[in-house]
């Protein structure tokens, strides 16, 4: 039983570590690629600060390290907890380990009480002797051996229990120094939180202050909206326009064989008649066969030529590429809380770059329209009944009815109101407005 017992707290005991052990690694590599993040957003919020006052970039990037901060204290609270399981699991067994050596070393003692009050050749033999049978000797000297090898057992049972109490107070003592440590690091995350967190108050204020120039932006930019919303829609209705004259011209083709097919039919079947009924003058019309009436697309603009495009970026959703390959996203598509209080419904998802980044179609496509404003280019890319629109672009370096490739450049990203490198991302089908996010991969 004592066997037993030992063996299930042994094979438990290695059990639960290698299991926290295993959800440690897991939270600490979690919290290295939150450093990384967080050293990532502190670069471009150096450089942002190199170059212009505070804006909504500043707040937008104060607000992500605090957030980031705030991952990380988390991630050490969760792993504080978890170290303080393995401390209290760790105390158990050293307590049951106790329990568990004392009931031995009790039974151990009077088992060589009993063995040395009977330790002379003639209890021994006396012993044996007093048996009632022959069988019964041998039961009692098998009884003897028997217990002699349980003393062994039971000597080597305490020997591996106190070594296996020695080795979980090594591990207490080693979880305990691995606790401090984690305990000193999360106060340095705690002062670095607070320090965030008055800069973070400090850009709040000072962008509060400028609740003027904030509106004067944000009239700015629903009005480079409602210019991005123009060109998707004239892109949509030129495609339209081309969709219909050219399925106009499709079906004048289809008429005009028809009637070919038909007059060339009429002919033979009039040749025919004449060789074969020459006393008679009746005539035979044929008419063209009647064919079953085309199945209705579900977009005007999909036919033969790009039915194929559209199916791949509809598989696509979710796994497009960034137009840009290092931007951070200034605001969201759909609700925006701005600093000042107000609020701010996007159409588009606006991504905070370096200025003069290479912007870079999301997929295949045709350039559809191209428009030039105060603010830079605006490029809409046609792919199916799918349409994306590049916004805040110079140097464009694509034409209209250009075939392009997924990743091709298509223009550099110019500066913002703030001074800051930003693309205006759009994404609509002929029909409505899509959240880009959706389709764009995670970063």
């Amino acid at each position: 039983m004592t066997k037993k017992i030992f063996s299930v707290i042994f094979f438990c005991g290695i059990f639960y570590c290698t299991t926290a052990q295993q959800t440690r690694e897991e939270l600490e590599q979690q919290r290295t690629q939150l450093k990384k993040d967080i050293e990532e957003t502190e670069k471009q919020l150096n450089a942002n600060k190199a170059k212009t006052k505070e804006n909504l970039l500043q707040w937008k990037l104060i607000n992500n390290k605090v957030e980031l901060q705030d991952k990380v204290i988390d991630n050490i609270n969760k792993d504080v907890r978890l170290l303080d399981n393995n401390i209290y699991t760790i105390q158990k067994d050293i307590n049951r380990y106790n329990r568990l050596l004392d009931t031995m070393k009790a039974e151990y003692a009077k088992s060589m009480v009993y063995t040395y009050k009977n330790r002379g050749n003639y209890e021994f033999l006396n012993f044996i002797f007093s048996a009632n049978s022959f069988n019964d000797a041998i039961r009692r000297i098998a009884y003897l051996k028997s217990y002699r090898n349980y003393q062994a057992i039971q000597g080597q049972n305490i020997l591996r229990t106190q070594e296996l109490r020695k080795n979980r107070i090594a591990d207490l003592t080693g979880s305990k120094k691995e606790k401090n440590t984690v305990m000193k690091e999360q106060n340095k995350a705690l002062a670095a939180l607070e320090t965030q967190k008055k800069e973070q108050d400090r850009v709040l204020n000072v962008l509060k202050k400028e609740g003027k120039t904030m509106n004067n932006q944000i009239a700015a930019k629903k009005k480079q909206m409602q210019k991005v919303s123009n060109a998707i829609a004239a892109a949509i209705k030129k495609a339209q326009q081309e969709a219909i004259a050219k399925a106009a011209a499709e079906e004048r083709r289809r008429k005009e064989a028809e009637k070919k097919e038909i007059a060339k039919n009429n002919t033979s079947d009039i040749v025919k008649n004449t060789n074969t009924n020459t006393n008679t003058n009746t005539k035979s019309v044929t008419t063209a066969p009647k064919t079953a009436p085309a199945k209705k697309a579900e977009s005007i603009l999909l036919n033969a030529d790009n039915m194929a495009l559209n199916t791949n970026f509809e598989k696509n959703r979710g796994s497009l590429p960034w137009p840009v390959d290092k931007g951070y996203v200034l605001m969201h598509f759909g609700h925006n809380k701005l600093p000042s209080g107000a609020d701010m419904t996007l159409t588009n998802v606006t991504i905070a770059c370096e200025i003069g980044s290479s912007v870079k179609a999301v997929f295949d496509g045709t350039v559809s329209y191209i428009t030039d404003t105060e603010n830079g280019a605006i490029i809409v890319i046609q792919h199916g009944k799918y349409f994306t629109a590049y916004n805040f672009l110079t140097s464009v370096s694509v034409t209209v009815g250009q075939t392009i490739k997924t990743g091709q450049v298509l223009g550099k990203a110019a500066a913002n109101i703030d001074g800051v490198g930003a693309v205006d991302f759009s994404l609509s089908s002929d029909k409505s407005e899509l959240n880009p996010e959706h389709w764009l991969r995670r970063k």
